[in-house]
């Protein structure tokens, strides 16, 4: 059975996190250890770390992974952007290793005009830079598919092989799919054939064994509009039939699945982390789930 959870705010402390997400009947999280706007940051005390363990001992939710910083972009056309995202990438994985979280999710990066080729080499410039200076630490950094909006990389699986191919630590990259960003980026998974063929070609290109998390997210937007938007599981333009295929595959099955869905509540008051679960549990379960749409 796959491991169900969500992204979790740290408002008030890291420990807040696993109590919302234990309220919200998560088995697994993802956090932000840092404002995720924000360059600066405070170090990681013994006392935060202290409370974020106890946490997780009383409420038995794992910590799955860490999400990096929106200002991180190791595909900048700026040196000084780059290196200050190779220092932010590094405390990233720093502060997950504090915290005994495997996994720190990051977004490929933007060319910003300069052309795929020159990103790609970039990103895998920077992750050699950052894995050299974190030899020591086990945490695994986890390439992110997304939508392809603006100059966005990493929207082919293609994309992926070639950073990790360019890596002179394989070892420590794997990938998150994102249901809504491979949607966004043309990729077909509505109905059991489109979801074959795109898992298949993934395993060809990438190798389903570097599949180490999903993001499980519906879109707002149309197949191949390149543009990221999430909504609500069954409210968008994937549709539960196709996370009902995720769900039940079992290539998938050992897998944690986060939703990253709007933090809202349903118009009776209900908080849609709860809903958007109940519905992903169901669709596990084998039950038929009407879309809202």
């Amino acid at each position: 059975m796959p491991l169900l959870g969500a992204h979790m705010s740290v408002s008030g402390g890291l420990e807040r996190a696993l109590l919302r997400g234990s309220r919200c009947g998560c088995q697994v999280i993802q956090i932000f250890t840092r404002n995720p706007s924000q360059w600066v940051c405070s170090e990681l005390v013994p006392k935060e770390i202290d409370a974020f363990q106890q946490a997780r001992a009383e409420t038995s939710i794992v910590p799955v992974a860490v999400h990096d910083s929106y200002l991180i972009n190791l595909a900048s056309s700026r040196n000084d952007r780059r290196k200050r995202s190779t220092e932010a990438l590094q405390d990233e994985l720093m502060r997950a290793h504090a915290l005994d979280i495997p996994y720190v999710v990051i977004h490929p990066g933007a060319h910003l005009g300069d052309g795929e080729t020159k990103g790609i080499e970039r990103v895998s410039e920077g992750l050699n830079r950052v894995f050299d200076l974190t030899s020591r630490l086990a945490v695994r950094i986890l390439l992110e598919t997304t939508a392809g909006q603006g100059t966005s990389l990493g929207y082919r699986f293609e994309q992926l092989a070639e950073i990790i191919q360019r890596s002179a630590h394989q070892e420590r990259l794997g990938v998150c799919l994102d249901t809504c960003h491979i949607f966004a980026a043309g990729y077909d998974v509505r109905d059991r054939r489109g979801f074959e063929r795109v898992m298949r070609h993934f395993d060809a290109v990438i190798g389903l064994n570097r599949l180490k998390l999903i993001h499980i997210n519906d879109s707002k937007r149309k197949l191949g509009s390149r543009v990221d938007r999430h909504e609500h599981i069954g409210q968008g333009l994937l549709g539960t039939t196709a996370f009902s295929f995720f769900l039940r595959s079992p290539l998938l099955k050992d897998l944690p699945f986060l939703l990253e869905t709007p933090k809202e509540t349903d118009p009776t008051g209900k908080d849609m982390d709860v809903v958007n679960l109940s519905i992903l549990r169901q669709l596990t379960e084998g039950h038929t789930i009407h879309d809202c749409i």
